[in-house]
């Protein structure tokens, strides 16, 4: 990154997602299995049951893109809060001894 990450974000070179999993890690090894499973029940079910897992497997992935981008933006959204209060209020029950 070159440092300002308005303009990276402009010229789309971040990207949250561009991440792998780490070798042996829990969420790894959850990944592979589903995989794997996947792999075997479309190998073993044919015709109507085959195109009905099929099916669901695509809304399974649809849902859950779409609740990873509603995370994705709550997330983001409290983080702006925190920041917005951090910087914009000086809202304290107490009122500081420093400042005269």
């Amino acid at each position: 990154m070159r440092g300002n990450i308005i303009e990276e974000l402009y010229y789309g070179n971040i990207d949250p997602q561009d991440r792998g999993y780490r070798p042996k890690s829990p969420v790894k090894k959850a990944s592979d299995s589903l995989n794997d499973l996947e792999e075997k029940l479309t190998e073993q079910l044919v015709g109507e049951n085959k195109e009905l897992f099929l099916h669901f497997c695509n809304a399974s992935a649809e849902f859950m893109g779409e609740s990873e981008l509603d995370t994705f933006i709550t997330g983001f959204r409290f983080g702006a809060r925190f920041m917005m209060d951090t910087f914009l209020s000086d809202d304290a029950p107490f009122e500081s001894f420093l400042e005269g």
